[in-house]
């Protein structure tokens, strides 16, 4: 199918570059259509960027860093990117939190090495692991998707049992700070409170991804799978715009379908006129979350953390017990300050020594803070380090920092800070953006959304984008999109 058969210029329009736009544009152009991936700024990617932020032969990610769901993402186990330049590094140890003290709990690629880290919890881990582990390759890809009746419906029922209720009433399985706080901290990747249904279903991903296949890093950073992803995209023939910044549908080419890679705020200012007065007032509504303070340091040497496992991790989580992360998370959510704030952290460069000069480390970090804040947590993300890693102040050669509000300015879909585009609670975790039969639709022929504001959220997976296309195929070309 061509653009000059129907009297348009392109078939299928994609705006944004992300992991879903980019997931998007593949999946329209293996089914033959012509397609044009248009994107504000001089680079691909969204998300998926790196850069020198510190200084020259430090690379670093600019956003997304470690990847437990990209190389386990039913999409991109479906494409050969592997043959377009993209490999991965996975660490052993997934992920450490270390506690006061010294020691830490860790998430290793074995169920039973974790285990033994959790004392008498193990065994209660070891059960529950198991069981989610044996469920997730069979529901993966009705979970990663929209609401809708599985293909093993006793299956996803058992890991719903698992998934819906809170972190917190979760952690009451667990009796030792260890477990307790190892949990929290994956929880806490959901960006919500604790204490919020459903934010058990981010710990329990996270989790078992990192059982089934680890928490892999990109080697040459997140823009290598940005690369790869453009270079099979170009290889299917597929066309692409940069520095096209879109503010309405008349700058657009023509084409029967548009699929937007933006968040609900943004498509009503490009499109609103288009739509329905109920789908622009449901629109309207859709709820952002809280924001993110980001630092990327260059360092003289690793992070020198007491415990061992946090040395040998890719992912480490600073917060402590979970009842100090829970209440962290709650106040950032009201809107407050918080002095000893839950830090997410990567160390690329113990496992990608492409990453810095040699000897040299680059470290990537971010902690929660209101929506829209623009407070400079630099010293409180500092002094998280330090506590659980004495000396590290002292390894800082240079620092890159950017608040929620130059999180926005940096990726449009990032708004207030929010990197999920959109709080992912129980009322936005299948009905994002709006409650509709089909989330990847709007209420104008031919423009769909396919961000991370649709089903299944946040995080580097391309399924919004795979399953808008699919949408797009089937309603404007009676096409199917190919199996994954």
């Amino acid at each position: 199918m061509t653009g000059k058969a129907n009297s348009h210029e392109y078939d299928a329009i994609v705006v944004g570059s992300g992991p879903n736009g980019l997931a998007a544009a593949i999946t329209l152009r293996q089914s033959g259509l012509s397609v044009l991936l248009i994107e504000g700024k001089s680079e691909i990617g969204g998300g998926m960027r790196s850069a020198e932020l510190t200084l020259p032969g430090f690379v670093h990610d600019i956003c997304s860093a470690v990847h437990p769901m990209a190389a386990r993402s039913p999409f991109f186990r479906s494409i050969p990117l592997a043959d377009h330049g993209l490999s991965f590094v996975t660490p052993e140890v997934a992920a450490a939190h270390p506690f006061d003290g010294g020691h830490a709990a860790a998430l290793h690629l074995s169920i039973e090495k974790t285990a033994a880290s959790l004392g008498k919890d193990g065994p209660v881990y070891t059960r529950l692991m198991n069981s989610v582990c044996e469920a997730w390759p069979l529901i993966a890809k009705d979970a990663l998707g929209p609401l809708h009746f599985p293909s093993r419906p006793f299956t996803m029922a058992g890991f719903g049992l698992k998934a819906l209720p809170s972190a917190w009433s979760l952690a009451k399985m667990f009796t030792q700070k260890e477990a307790r706080g190892l949990w929290g901290g994956m929880a806490a990747h959901a960006i919500q409170p604790l204490t919020n249904l459903s934010t058990s279903a981010i710990g329990l991903v996270l989790m078992a991804n990192g059982h089934l296949g680890g928490w892999p890093i990109p080697v040459g950073g997140s823009v290598s799978i940005a690369n790869a992803m453009v270079s099979y995209y170009l290889s299917l023939g597929g066309k692409i715009e940069t520095n096209f910044q879109v503010s309405s549908l008349e700058q657009l080419p023509s084409a029967r379908a548009v699929l937007f890679d933006v968040t609900p705020r943004q498509l009503l200012k490009i499109a609103g006129h288009k739509f329905s007065s109920i789908y622009k007032w449901q629109m309207e509504r859709y709820r952002y979350g809280m924001g993110v303070f980001k630092i990327d340091w260059a360092l003289d040497g690793p992070v020198p953390f007491t415990a061992e496992e946090c040395r040998r991790a890719g992912t480490i989580h600073l917060g402590n017990t979970i009842e100090e992360i829970a209440a962290g998370e709650k106040q950032s959510s009201d809107g407050k300050i918080v002095d000893k704030p839950f830090v997410l952290m990567a160390q690329q460069s113990l496992f990608d020594p492409s990453r810095a000069p040699e000897g040299k480390h680059t470290v990537w970090a971010y902690c929660h803070v209101p929506h829209g804040s623009n407070v400079d947590m630099t010293a409180a993300i500092e002094n998280q380090v330090e506590r659980f890693a004495p000396g590290f102040k002292e390894r800082i050669l240079a620092k890159h920092t950017m608040n929620a509000s130059e999180m926005e300015a940096y990726n449009p879909n990032y708004i207030g800070g929010d990197i999920n585009g959109g709080i992912q609670d129980v009322r936005q975790l299948f009905t994002r953006p709006v409650l509709r039969r089909s989330p990847y639709t709007t209420s104008a022929e031919g423009i769909y959304i396919c961000s991370s504001s649709t089903p299944p959220g946040g995080g580097v997976h391309g399924m919004c984008g795979y399953h808008a296309a699919k949408k797009a195929l089937k309603d404007m070309f009676n096409l199917d999109a190919p199996t994954i």
